[in-house]
């Protein structure tokens, strides 16, 4: 199998020793999104998650549902986000995590083209589960983008295996059960969500939903390959911390899960 840009970039960090880090960033937040964007790439992301904002986000919390109303009432659109990701020169692979509706309007062939065409290596679409794949895998596929696939804490072993082989990028260990959103401690279930993963493939293992904290970060990477942080950035973004304060907190995260 052909490793893409993101897949390559992420084995290559690892398998130096490094441990994985995925901020995301939600599109079309305030307009200075972009140069948060770029901020967090250059304080240590390994690669950087980019939602596309959705009315209806099934899998998020009221962070991230509120981030996205935002960026919509301010006029955020998914060809908008896209075409501005061109622009980003993030130094790192950059995935875009949106729901199927999107992607199904678009069309599959389009979509798949237009994230290419900007420099997008990787997509997580979390309402499109891998028996129903097919349409988008293969013309995402045959553009160069990454279909990420998730494990949720409940996913049958033999269901794991499959969504493993076909996961490409990464393989998104969805930390605790629930909507996204920030957790005062690491859920037990984020670390048998990763050791379960590791024993069934070797493409890197990231684990998010529910990692909040620096120490949260540092506690999973003990088993997983790296850790995708969300609503604790984005919480950070809605209260004003800007390009330097993304920066500033990812800078953390970096330096718990180097220690």
């Amino acid at each position: 199998m052909v490793r893409g840009v993101l897949e390559k970039a992420l084995r290559d960090r690892r398998d130096a020793g490094r441990k994985l880090l995925v901020p995301y960033v939600t599109g079309g937040l305030g307009r200075d999104w972009l140069e948060v964007v770029r901020a967090v790439g250059a304080a240590g992301a390994d690669a950087i998650e980019i939602g596309i904002p959705f009315s209806d986000p099934v899998m998020d919390g009221p962070v991230i549902q509120r981030a996205s109303a935002e960026a919509l009432n301010s006029g955020a659109t998914p060809s908008g986000i896209i075409a501005a990701l061109a622009r980003a020169d993030a130094g790192v692979p950059l995935v875009v995590m949106t729901y199927y509706n999107i992607v199904f309007r678009a069309g599959h062939r389009r979509m798949a083209r237009t994230l290419a065409e900007a420099g997008v290596s990787g997509a997580i679409v979390p309402d499109l589960p891998i028996d129903e794949l097919n349409g988008w895998g293969d013309e995402a596929s045959s553009a160069g983008v990454e279909t990420v696939l998730l494990v949720a804490p409940t996913t049958p072993r033999s269901r794991l295996k499959a969504i493993c082989a076909r996961s490409r990028g990464f393989v998104y260990g969805v930390g605790v059960m629930g909507v996204t959103g920030e957790r005062a401690s690491l859920s037990a279930t984020a670390l048998k969500v990763a050791t379960v993963c590791k024993e069934e493939t070797d493409i890197p293992v990231l684990i998010g939903v529910g990692i909040s904290s620096p120490e949260q970060a540092r506690e999973v990477i003990a088993v997983a390959d790296g850790v995708v942080v969300g609503s604790a950035l984005v919480h950070r973004l809605l209260e004003g911390a800007g390009p330097e304060g993304a920066a500033a907190f990812v800078a953390e995260l970096r330096a718990a899960i180097d220690a």
